[in-house]
């Protein structure tokens, strides 16, 4: 009889194409890997890896099985999310990401009000871009992710996800005290085509998205300085080194030496929460994406 954690860790090196990937999706060691990997072949009577340069691949027979494997194993979870239903009780591990700024303003709330009300679900969460976050609940690293879109440049989310919306929330333009605009009640974004902007690293989801809107309206982004915390990107505006749009979650405390001014034309984005659609009636699922929505609530 096939040995579930075995397919459980051929999968994971058919998902990240490596050794040390799978390694890391499951939290163990790459010895560990291997001998699971050595063992199954030797369950099964085939040979699944073959050397490839450095690294390894999946022979003929080792895609076959992968391909049942992840069938398998999405089965298994089904049923787990249908026993944890029929129970009803919130119980387990819950793996959880979420980007940064969700990171440190909903986090703290959801996840100690998850603790308090259910003392036997053990959570773990991490941060990871919205993209990131998606791939590793596709791969089944993360129970859920906390990811977001914008108003203007929405965000596909793969067949197989269910997404519930968290909040829409409101970005503003940050400038140093001194900027000629900081005394307005409401500037436009075309009104900054000489000013250097504070954005995200380059690739990332919403550096595309601020590059977009910012041509849209005409202006071609002058970039200046890059960081991924929005609490860096004001502390470079606070020594007078550009300007950057701040979304309101996680913003606060705003550093000394700035005015954040609202645009006339607003800026929103959505932020959402998504899981896989064989997970949908775990009920840490539901309470977690209850918690967060309460946390959600306090946003202002």
């Amino acid at each position: 009889m096939l040995n579930l954690e075995r397919l459980r860790t051929l999968d994971a090196l058919a998902r990240h194409g490596s050794v040390s990937g799978a390694a890391a999706g499951l939290h163990i060691t790459t010895s560990a890997v291997s001998q699971q990997l050595a063992k199954l072949e030797r369950e099964v009577g085939q040979q699944l890896l073959a050397k490839n340069g450095r690294g390894v691949r999946l022979t003929d027979a080792g895609r076959l099985l992968a391909d049942h494997a992840a069938r398998i194993l999405s089965h298994v979870e089904l049923a787990q999310s249908d026993l944890e239903a029929q129970r009803g009780q919130v119980v387990g591990e819950l793996r959880l990401s979420a980007f940064p700024t969700a990171a440190r303003g909903l986090f703290p709330t959801a996840l100690a009000g998850l603790r308090k009300e259910h003392p036997g679900l053990r959570v773990r969460s991490c941060e990871l871009e919205p993209e990131h976050g998606i791939a590793g609940v596709i791969r089944g690293d993360l129970d859920l992710a906390v990811v977001l879109d914008w108003y203007n440049k929405p965000m596909p989310v793969p067949d197989g996800l269910v997404k519930a919306p968290l909040l829409d929330d409101p970005a503003d333009v940050a400038m140093p005290a001194g900027h000629p605009l900081s005394g307005r009640d409401e500037v436009d974004l075309g009104e900054f085509a000489g000013d250097e902007w504070i954005t995200w690293g380059d690739g990332e989801f919403c550096h595309e998205w601020l590059m977009f809107t910012l041509r849209s309206r005409g202006v071609e982004p002058i970039v200046g300085h890059r960081a991924a915390e929005t609490h860096t990107q004001l502390g470079l505006v606070a020594a007078g080194l550009g300007v950057c749009v701040v979304p309101l979650l996680g913003r606060h405390p705003v550093p000394e030496g700035i005015v954040i001014v609202p645009l006339r034309q607003r800026l929103r984005r959505h932020v959402y929460a998504v899981w896989r659609a064989d997970a949908d009636r775990r009920p840490s699922i539901r309470a977690a994406v209850r918690a967060l929505k309460s946390a959600s609530d306090t946003v202002g």
